[in-house]
């Protein structure tokens, strides 16, 4: 049987435009949401979170591309729990649930593999 080793990622996350213009519970309803979406990927089957960086208090307003607000770095199984990852942005309710987290956050995922320097 083969050993596959599992895939490195970096999920970058930024905040839109949407969560900037949100009234106050608006913001504290997105980071329960927020909360909500990481604790599913950390408990995705055979994810492996390795840290996470924020730069939430040297960056001001949205992020639509580099740099990012947040960063998790984690070890992946596979392509399938990639992606599993990135739907909870689309699935993950706030508030109400009358809107999804993506409408207040974005997801990229940079797909590579661990350096490993002897």
């Amino acid at each position: 049987m083969e050993n596959k080793k599992s895939l490195r990622v970096l999920f970058c996350i930024g905040v839109n435009q949407n969560f900037m213009d949100g009234s106050a519970q608006d913001m504290k309803d997105v980071w329960v949401a927020f909360l909500t979406m990481m604790r599913g990927i950390r408990d995705l089957p055979g994810v492996r979170v390795l840290g996470n960086l924020d730069d939430d208090q040297i960056m001001v307003g949205p992020s639509v591309q580099f740099p990012w607000t947040t960063y998790v770095l984690a070890d992946v199984p596979d392509y399938d729990t990639v992606t599993a990852a990135c739907n909870l942005f689309r699935v993950t309710p706030v508030g109400d649930g009358a809107h999804k987290l993506w409408k207040y956050m974005r997801v990229e995922a940079r797909i590579g593999r661990e350096l490993v320097i002897d």
